[in-house]
């Protein structure tokens, strides 16, 4: 493991329940498509899982909104579901449709998957693309690792594609609930060693991105949601004393309330379908709170732009907050749009 990271840097001080004057910020997607030199870059790597195997190119792009806009946090370029692809399953992103893999829908196709170990092979060049950002991030900047949470990655794997409601994801617990619970497992203890070794490369921040959290519900949400991001940070943090970690529960609604406590995450990151007024009251008494622009704005920009970026800001002024978008920026965003908000955020 790497040395703790300094607690200077802003991001560090909102996680360890710092309130400070002017949150800092970053995006979800800030290295990404809206950007003109992200596209250059994609188009010299040849296609999406090139340049995130890439490991010179994929920490040119996350250095890129780095150098243009001075965010608090550098995000690894990277795809939550590379960590499928090192199991076993195919993988392969369709022009215009997203991602495609292999699905795993009984105890055969499970059975055909590796073992967590091997995982390191072939992600191997995502801990190169750290350690290229810990030396070349500027000193400021802390450098966030992510996974995605096992039952979002689960819905993809099941399914083999993106689904509008995780249908044959819920079907399958529900119908074969061996096979799904053993798939759970293995992607628990994938995701602790994949998070482990971003941090052993240099990553300062993990988060767990669980963007179909939000069709669990009930004892379900419990089980798949909660019960998994507890169990990866309890095992990280013991790996990994000090180690900050960001949970992403997506459209959890009420089931925010005391995912902090559930879990032992440092942060919880809401998105845009509950208010920043609902959130300070009822998530932000546990601790960091991270979000939560609606993503629209940086495509539509003006005046409300500036007003909603400023309100969300009075409104976590009273505790720990970090400022991101209630999901991740759209390709069709303006890049004008984002120094807008962070000018709104620091005073500008």
């Amino acid at each position: 493991m790497t040395d703790l990271p300094s607690p200077s840097k802003t991001i560090l001080r909102a996680l360890s329940g710092e309130r400070q004057a002017i949150p800092p910020v970053w995006m979800m997607r800030q290295a990404g498509r809206y950007l003109p030199e992200y596209r250059a870059t994609r188009a010299k790597a040849g296609d999406f899982l090139s340049l995130c195997y890439t490991p010179d190119l994929a920490a040119e792009v996350t250095l890129q909104p780095i150098r243009r806009y001075g965010f608090d946090a550098a995000i690894l370029f990277a795809d939550i579901l590379l960590i499928a692809q090192a199991l076993g399953a195919e993988l392969w992103f369709a022009t215009g449709e997203g991602p495609r893999l292999s699905t795993v829908t009984g105890p055969g196709d499970l059975a055909r998957l590796k073992p967590v170990e091997a995982i390191h092979e072939t992600l191997s060049p995502v801990y190169e693309t750290v350690r290229i950002l810990q030396g070349e991030l500027p000193a400021e900047t802390t450098l966030i690792g992510f996974a995605g949470a096992p039952w979002t990655v689960a819905t993809y794997m099941i399914a083999g594609r993106g689904t509008p409601d995780q249908g044959p994801a819920h079907a399958l617990r529900m119908a074969d609930p061996d096979t799904f619970d053993a798939l759970i497992e293995l992607l628990i203890s994938a995701t602790i060693e994949y998070l482990s070794a971003q941090i052993a490369a240099g990553a300062e921040v993990v988060k767990l991105f669980d963007s179909w959290a939000g069709s669990l519900k009930g004892e379900a949400f419990a089980r798949y949601a909660v019960d998994p991001t507890r169990r990866i940070i309890a095992a990280l943090k013991a790996r990994h004393p000090g180690i900050p970690v960001i949970a992403f529960p997506r459209e959890a609604g009420e089931g925010y309330i005391g995912f902090a406590r559930a879990t032992g995450a440092d942060c919880v990151a809401i998105d845009n379908s509950v208010s920043a007024d609902w959130a300070a009251a009822h998530v932000q008494v546990d601790g960091c709170v991270q979000g939560n622009l609606d993503p629209r704005h940086m495509v539509t920009g003006g005046a409300a732009l500036t007003e909603e970026t400023r309100r969300i800001v009075r409104a976590f002024s009273n505790g720990p907050h970090i400022f991101n978008l209630g999901h991740g920026i759209t390709p069709e965003a303006d890049p004008d749009n984002v120094q807008r908000m962070i000018d709104a955020i620091r005073g500008g």
